[in-house]
């Protein structure tokens, strides 16, 4: 028999043409549940958007065309501007003008959090580096807050749907995008080890820095929110691009960060000497001030890291469905099929965990509200994107070969999942805010307890986890000098309990037996594909993209 080598044969067809949202059955759910079927209806023109061959190409493009930094013109004038691709912008642009950045903070819809945080999911299918920029300009809007004069100027900006790139004095703009400064050379995530000086000027709140930030992304937005040492101790500084006068504010970016993945977004060193400030909130009260921005972008860490095992995931069982090997297609062998079925239990549960934080914020004046989100957002920091390296990499195997080339996307996608969980507090850093809001907070215990609760009687081995949890906590507290050690095994359990009790509430029967049985059980393996029972092919065909 003789055949043509030119022509391909058992080979998946492109994964495009699909909408991100509709056949994604867990968002719906999730979206309809915590907002409505109308909100469902609005975001579904997100998604068919980015399942576009148009829209993976620019992602692409936007990745292998990295961002250039021009420190001075030709005339020897310093400018520190960087260049991205046109496809960056045509990326921004979209996101912008879908209202996934400050946009929720400006709007009268109950359900805008919600709304946007699916949109944000679905969009950054697309590329995951654009993001950055479009979540801290969502999460600098709380933080501006301490100020209402501030606030006043600068969110209408941050909340516009237009995306107005360039170095121009913000007034003159039709949108602006924001930045953030925490990090220094010495610190780290011990901001308080932060040397950079903030001095007075002769202006009511006005100071000028002299110093130095070691991670600020998205050097050209318009404004950024950094930390800086006063004479009251770390206070956090509103810093402008451009003056209100035109001239261009004293940021010297030093260099751009080589990154193991993230490549489309430009990180960058930054330099102050002189660099106008205007104080946000009280001196010496930084940390509390920028804390509520830190909040929103640790809520982004959890949805980016779910659209990147969902992707993932689509990209798995999409192959599988048309890839043929011993005699029949991929996804029909049992074994596959158990790995397959893992992957797709482990987004559905991050998609229900990330949809119910974003509710959380539209209810946030609801005190169990506050608490659950102040509790449950460092659990699902700390859980969701320690689990995506895991998830992406064996979504990755599932392609075999063709996985490991550059041309399927899931290279991209496996340099880029470590990235929120090392981004707003690596995963000891959240592990051990779970203990601090424990210790001083204890309305957070209250409410977790009360939303895992809501499950109670559903499943046993969810009843048994929670009290094994509760009392785990208990033989903790009552033992400081093991308390910090067991800070990740803590916030593990309790970050599988809530995302349990949600399965078991509102999920289908074979996606929360799946899940208690291996994440709650006592069979779990540590690896993905060692399910034992369960409808197995509902849960992948339930996951299977449908173009």
């Amino acid at each position: 028999m003789s055949s043509d080598i030119r022509v391909a044969t058992n080979q998946a067809p492109p994964l495009v043409g699909h909408n991100i949202v509709t056949t994604d059955a867990a968002l719906v759910e999730a979206v309809t549940r915590h907002a409505s079927a109308e909100v469902v209806d609005d975001i579904a023109s997100i998604g068919a958007l980015a399942g576009t061959a148009e829209a993976r190409e620019h992602g692409m493009l936007a990745n292998e065309n990295h961002p250039q930094l021009t420190p001075y013109d030709r005339y020897g004038n310093r400018i520190d501007e960087v260049e991205f691709h046109p496809s960056w912008h045509w990326l921004m642009e979209r996101a912008v003008g879908q209202g996934l950045a400050a946009t929720p903070w400006e709007s009268d819809s109950p359900h805008a959090h919600v709304r946007r945080a699916a949109g944000f999911m679905a969009w950054s299918h697309t590329e995951p580096g654009h993001g950055c920029p479009i979540s801290m300009t969502y999460a600098a809007v709380p933080a501006l807050r301490a100020d209402d004069a501030l606030a006043k100027e600068w969110t209408p900006l941050l909340a516009s749907l237009s995306y107005d790139p360039g170095v121009r004095t913000p007034s003159t703009k039709l949108g602006t995008l924001a930045g953030m400064g925490m990090t220094e050379k010495q610190g780290g995530s011990d901001v308080r080890a932060n040397v950079t000086e903030a001095r007075r000027t002769s202006v009511e709140g006005e100071y000028t820095l002299h110093g130095h930030k070691w991670f600020t992304s998205a050097p050209m937005n318009d404004v950024f929110l950094v930390l800086a040492q006063a004479e009251g101790g770390v206070t956090c500084f509103v810093v402008p691009r451009v003056l209100a006068d035109g001239t261009r504010n004293r940021l010297d970016v030093v260099r751009l960060k080589d990154k193991l993945g993230n490549r489309s977004n430009a990180s960058s060193e930054l330099e102050f000497e002189g660099t106008v400030a205007l104080r946000l909130g009280d001196e010496g009260r930084g940390v509390r001030t920028i804390i509520e921005m830190v909040a929103a972008t640790r809520l982004d860490c959890v949805l980016g890291s779910t659209s990147l095992i969902r992707r993932a995931v689509n990209e798995a069982t999409w192959h599988t469905a048309h890839r043929s090997a011993f005699g029949s297609l991929l996804i029909e062998k049992p074994l596959m099929q158990n790995v397959l079925a893992d992957l797709a239990v482990e987004a559905e549960a991050a998609t229900a965990l990330a949809v119910r934080l974003a509710a959380a914020v539209d209810s946030l004046a609801d005190p169990h509200e506050a608490a659950l989100r102040r509790i449950a957002l460092p659990l699902s920091k700390f859980w969701v994107c320690k689990r995506t390296p895991m998830a992406v990499a064996e979504a990755l195997e599932c392609l075999g070969g063709n996985g490991y080339v550059e041309e399927s996307g899931l290279p991209l996608l496996y340099r880029e999942a470590p990235l929120n969980s090392v981004w707003e507090g690596s995963g000891n850093v959240n592990a051990l805010d779970v203990l601090r809001a424990l210790g001083r907070e204890p309305e957070v215990l209250d409410a977790w307890i009360t939303e895992v609760g809501r499950a109670q009687g559903g499943d046993a081995r969810l009843d048994r986890a929670i009290q094994d949890t509760l009392s785990l906590l208990g033989s903790l507290m009552g033992s400081p000098d093991s308390l910090e050690v067991n800070a990740r095994r803590l916030a593990t359990r309790m970050a599988l309990c809530l995302q349990g009790s949600l399965l078991v509430r509102f999920a289908p029967p074979e996606v929360a037996d799946v899940f208690c049985a291996s994440r709650l059980g006592t069979s779990y393996d540590g690896v993905f594909g060692t399910l034992d029972g369960g409808d197995l092919r509902f849960i992948v065909e339930r996951a299977t993209p449908v173009v």
